[in-house]
């Protein structure tokens, strides 16, 4: 049965907007309470392909991608990256045993990283601390975890949404680990990351929903501005895209939605106002997604669920997505996608 989206409750009135969020809890509350039906048998061949979680002080872990086996969407998930408050996991990224990790700080410095640097452990593990050896300066942390060498620029956003647009080949097995590429003075600190293949376009979203398209090749070497943000918002994501592709868009309460960008129309240039992509109150994430592909989602207690891209219901406008992770006290904090079959 296909599942209905949620309309927008703000001009109901309070009585009758408690009385349909009790129901909803307790709805929730049912379906969470139901036991979720994981194999413990790999569901795909074994792969080098690891899941890598990481948490906000760098304590990360990685695993092979066919432990984790793939659920329906909107179910509770398995425990996966222990860790002990106030640090919790923040990042998620799948990536070849035998490849190198790219990591980006809030200042615009890069660093590499080994994959098997990691130890492999078994699904619900405690990690072992990644940026030890990265001489990380006071108040910096890590962003944008990324597979290294995955596209031909690498896009740094910052937070006031100014863009950048970085060759691969500044970031190669010469990366002197904390090189800087980014002038916190313009434009503020990095807030997102994402490759690119060079010959498409940008979509950038903001915390609050709102998001921009434009043609990558717009961006100058030193960078521009790549999104008007406004006051009390920042930029949360930035993905590359074409103009037939789809994006998945996660918030922190585990609703998600794809917008397709035929529908969502480029601009001319970047550096203008953004337009709504998504009703939230908080984006986690935006990411390209393919037919056939999988996506990881990791919350803040740890748990994380995969489950086909398919099931997300496609959405020609902005909507406020449906139920991808059933959450109990619990909020969504970093996404990633499988890509389960050569895309073009």
């Amino acid at each position: 049965m296909n599942e209905i989206e949620r309309p927008d409750l703000s001009q109901v009135s309070p009585e009758v907007r408690a009385y349909i969020e009790a129901l909803e809890a307790q709805v929730a509350q049912y379906e969470s309470d139901q036991p979720e039906q994981v194999s413990a048998v790999p569901q795909e061949p074994p792969t080098t392909i690891n899941v890598i979680s990481a948490s906000q002080q760098g304590r990360g872990k990685r695993t092979p991608r066919h432990f984790y086996g793939r659920q329906r969407r909107g179910g509770m998930g398995v425990f996966d990256l222990e860790t002990d408050a106030p640090d919790y996991p923040a990042h998620l990224t799948l990536a070849d045993e035998n490849e190198h990790l790219l990591l980006i700080s809030n200042f615009g410095r890069a660093y590499r990283l080994p994959v098997n640097a990691l130890a492999e452990t078994p699904v619900r593990a405690s990690g072992q601390l990644m940026v030890g050896d990265l001489s990380l300066r006071e108040n910096e942390h890590i962003v944008g975890m990324l597979p290294a060498d995955s596209g031909t620029h690498l896009i740094m956003a910052s937070q006031r949404g100014w863009v950048q647009r970085i060759p691969r080949s500044y970031l190669g097995k010469s990366l002197i680990n904390g090189m800087a590429f980014h002038n916190v003075k313009e434009g503020g600190q990095i807030t997102a990351v994402c490759w690119t293949p060079g010959d498409g376009e940008l979509f950038m979203a903001t915390v609050q929903g709102k998001g921009i398209r434009f043609r990558e090749s717009q961006v100058s070497d030193r960078g521009c501005l790549g999104l008007r943000v406004d006051v009390g918002d920042e930029v949360a994501a930035v993905t590359a895209v074409y103009g037939h592709s789809s994006v998945f868009l996660l918030t922190y309460d585990g609703k998600g939605t794809i917008r397709q960008m035929p529908t969502f129309l480029a601009n001319k240039a970047p550096g203008a106002g953004g337009k709504m992509v998504m009703k939230t109150e908080k984006l986690i994430g935006a990411l390209t997604v393919n037919e056939g592909d999988d996506l990881f989602i990791i919350s803040q207690l740890g748990k994380i669920i995969r489950f086909a891209a398919a099931d997300v219901p496609p959405k020609e406008g902005a909507v406020q997505g449906v139920n991808c992770m059933a959450l109990r006290n619990d909020t969504v904090t970093a996404v990633a996608v499988a890509y389960m079959q050569s895309n073009v």
